[in-house]
């Protein structure tokens, strides 16, 4: 106890020498010490697998051609008038009056003999390659539907 009043009289007594001297007084706070639990790293261990074997490239096959529906691909419809129930067709091959046609789509089937085709509203007895062709039909077409020459 004496000792301690001894070490706190001398700290007082500087306190105040320094106080008279002007300088500035250090107030000495004790640090807070904060222990962080280190955390433990664990080494992931190295497991040693098989080698991956690689597996041969086969060579992709041919696309098969579609299966033909009864008759050689004459051209496709382009576009359908409800009104007046007109396709037109776009020819990869030569048309004449009196063909049987089969249309054939995702929703349509339709077997029809060529009555009268048109060429800017003017008659026409043969279509040749590349013509777009106004055909009268008996039913709804759709844009992209096959005709085959039956």
């Amino acid at each position: 106890m004496a000792l301690k009043k001894k070490l706190s009289t001398r700290k007082n007594i500087a306190k105040s020498l320094r106080k008279a001297q002007g300088k500035k007084v250090k107030k000495t706070a004790k640090k807070v010490v904060k222990k962080v639990a280190k955390k433990r790293v664990l080494k992931k261990k190295s497991i040693k697998s098989k080698p991956v074997l690689k597996k041969p490239v086969l060579k992709k096959k041919a696309a098969k051609k579609s299966a033909k529906v009864g008759g050689n691909l004459v051209g496709l419809v382009t576009h359908y008038f409800p009104h007046v129930q007109a396709a037109v067709i776009k020819l990869k091959k030569p048309v004449t009056n009196g063909d049987t046609l089969k249309i054939k789509g995702h929703t349509t089937d339709l077997t029809q003999i060529v009555a009268s085709m048109q060429i800017d509203r003017v008659e026409i007895q043969t279509g040749k390659k590349g013509d777009e062709i106004g055909l009268q039909v008996a039913t709804r077409v759709r844009q992209g539907d096959k005709v085959y020459k039956i």
